[in-house]
C-alpha cells in the first residue's frame, strides 16, 4: 500500500467522534478564488489536496465566535472540505474558572507577569481532563489551537493509556517572543509531545521545540462578508445608524478590548491628531468573545478614558456590530490603526489593507509582516508617534491612496485564505510523505 492510500484507508471505517461540540460548517467552493489569486494557486491547492483525499482533519479550539481563530476556521474548514478533505471543527468545553485561567495563560505567554498558581494549573488540567475523557474519535490530523487546547494530547494519553491516532499539531497564534517563564514552564511539557507545531513567525518558536515546525501566517477571506465589496450608500447608512458622520474624517481600530490592543493608547493618539484635524472621529469596535473574560473590564477602561467625548465611538457586537458593520467601518476610515503592544498577527490589518485603507500599526509581531513602513502604512512605537503619523496622513490624501493600493496588492500576494489552506496542505503532505 502506498503512502497516499495509508492516509485515506481508515476514512470510511471510523464512526465514533469525540464528545466535543461540533461547529456546523458546510463547504466553500475553491473555484471562485481563482479570479482573485490566479489559476495556478488554485491548481496547486487541488493537486496537493488530491494526495490527501478523504483524510479526516479535526480543528479544536475554545470558541466559535469573537476571535481571530474562529474567523480563520469559518473559512479554512469549509475550503478544506471543498477540495476533498473530511474536515471538522469542534470546541472544548470550558467554564468561567477555566477561561479566567486561560486568559491569564495567554497574557503570561505574551510576556505579562501574571499571577500563576498551582490552583490555576489544577483548574486548567481538571477541565481539559474532562474533555479528554470524552475523546473517542480517530483522525489523520488533529490541529489544537492556542493555550486552551495545549494540554489535550497529553491528557488523552493519560486517561486512555495510549496515544490517539493521527498526526497532532499545536497551532499557536500568539506572540511568544518574551513569555513569562512560570507560565511557559507549565505549558512546555504539554506542547512538546505534538508531532508538529505551527507559529506565525520564526521568532515566536519557543526554545527546545525539536519536532516539526511550520511557519504559517493567518489570512483573510476575500469572499467573506467582512471583506466583500459594499456600496458607498450602504456604508453611509451603517455609519449614520451609529450617529457617525460619513462626511467627516474617520480613523478606526477593530479589535478585542484587550490590554495588548492598547485602546487607551489609541484614544491618546487620536487626541494628538485631532488637535490639528478637529473634525476627526474615532471608532473603537470589537467583539466580546466567550473565552475572554477581561473584555468588559478593558471596554469600561476605554469608556472612562473617552470621558464622554462625542466623537469617540466605542462599539461591540452587543450593539449589532458584525462583519458587515466592520467592513463598512474599515472602508469608511481614512486610516486604520492597530496599535498593538504584542500581536500574533492581527487579521484586521490585512482586512483594512485589502480595502485599500492604510494602517498605522504597532511595530510588533505579525503586524510587521503586513505593514511595510512607509509603503502600506507606518509602524510606530508610542501613542505620540501614532498620533503624529495619523495627522501626517490625514493631511496627504494622495499618500493615503498610494499606500492603500500597495497594501491591497501586498495582501493579495501573501495573506488571502487560499494561501492559508495551501500552507496547511503542504504541512499535511510533509507529515505523511505524500
Amino acid at each position: 500500500m502506498d503512502r497516499a492510500s495509508s492516509v485515506r484507508v481508515t476514512a470510511g471505517t471510523r464512526r465514533k467522534s469525540p464528545g466535543l461540540e461540533l461547529v456546523p460548517v458546510g463547504e466553500k467552493p475553491i473555484e471562485p478564488y481563482a479570479e482573485i489569486v490566479g489559476d495556478d494557486v488554485v491548481e496547486e491547492i487541488v493537486e496537493r489536496a488530491a494526495r490527501l483525499k478523504g483524510a479526516r482533519v479535526l480543528h479544536i479550539n475554545a470558541t466559535a465566535f469573537g476571535g481571530g481563530v474562529a474567523e480563520l476556521l469559518y473559512t479554512l474548514v469549509p475550503l478544506s472540505r471543498s477540495v476533498g478533505l473530511d474536515a471538522e471543527w469542534r470546541l472544548i468545553r470550558g467554564s468561567d474558572d477555566f477561561f479566567h485561567v486561560t486568559k491569564s495563560a495567554h497574557n503570561g505567554l505574551q510576556g505579562m507577569e501574571v499571577v500563576w498558581t498551582e490552583h490555576m494549573e489544577e483548574i486548567y488540567l481538571s477541565k481539559l481532563e474532562e474533555n479528554a475523557r470524552e475523546w473517542g474519535g480517530e483522525y489523520d490530523f488533529v490541529v489544537c489551537h492556542d493555550p486552551q487546547t495545549a494540554g489535550l494530547l497529553r491528557l488523552i494519553e493519560e486517561v486512555t493509556g495510549k496515544r490517539p491516532s493521527g498526526q497532532w499539531i499545536w497551532r499557536c497564534h500568539i506572540d511568544l517572543t518574551r513569555p513569562y517563564q512560570p507560565v511557559m514552564d507549565f505549558f512546555r511539557p504539554y506542547i512538546t509531545p505534538f508531532d508538529a507545531h505551527v507559529y506565525t513567525l520564526d521568532e515566536f518558536v519557543p526554545e527546545g521545540i525539536d519536532n516539526k515546525v511550520a511557519i504559517i501566517t493567518p489570512c483573510i477571506d476575500p469572499l467573506g462578508s467582512k471583506n466583500l465589496w459594499i456600496s458607498r450608500l450602504t456604508i453611509r447608512s451603517i455609519l449614520e445608524g451609529y450617529r457617525i458622520d460619513p462626511d467627516r474624517p474617520i480613523v478606526c481600530q477593530i479589535s478585542r478590548f484587550d490590554p495588548w490592543k492598547d485602546p487607551i493608547g489609541v484614544i491618546d493618539a487620536y487626541r494628538i491628531a485631532k488637535s490639528s484635524h478637529p473634525d476627526l472621529q474615532l471608532i473603537l469596535a470589537g467583539s466580546m468573545a466567550s473565552d475572554d473574560p477581561e473584555g468588559w473590564h478593558y471596554f469600561n477602561a476605554a469608556e472612562e478614558h473617552r470621558a464622554g467625548e462625542a466623537d469617540i465611538f466605542l462599539l461591540t457586537n452587543m450593539q449589532g456590530v458584525g462583519n458587515t458593520q466592520v467592513n463598512a467601518f474599515q472602508r469608511a476610515a481614512d486610516v486604520v490603526i492597530q496599535k498593538s503592544l504584542r500581536e500574533g498577527f492581527g487579521l484586521t490589518v490585512s482586512e483594512a489593507l485589502w480595502k485599500e485603507t492604510p494602517v498605522i500599526g504597532g511595530n510588533v509581531g505579525g503586524i510587521k509582516l503586513q505593514v511595510i513602513d512607509g509603503r502600506t502604512g507606518f509602524l510606530v512605537e508610542s501613542p505620540q508617534e501614532c498620533g503624529e503619523k495619523l495627522a501626517y496622513l490625514l493631511s496627504r490624501p494622495d499618500e493615503i491612496e498610494r499606500m492603500g493600493k500597495e497594501g491591497k496588492e501586498h495582501v493579495r500576494k501573501n495573506f488571502l485564505s487560499t494561501n492559508y489552506l495551501l500552507n496547511y496542505l503542504k504541512l499535511f503532505n510533509e507529515l505523511t510523505g505524500v
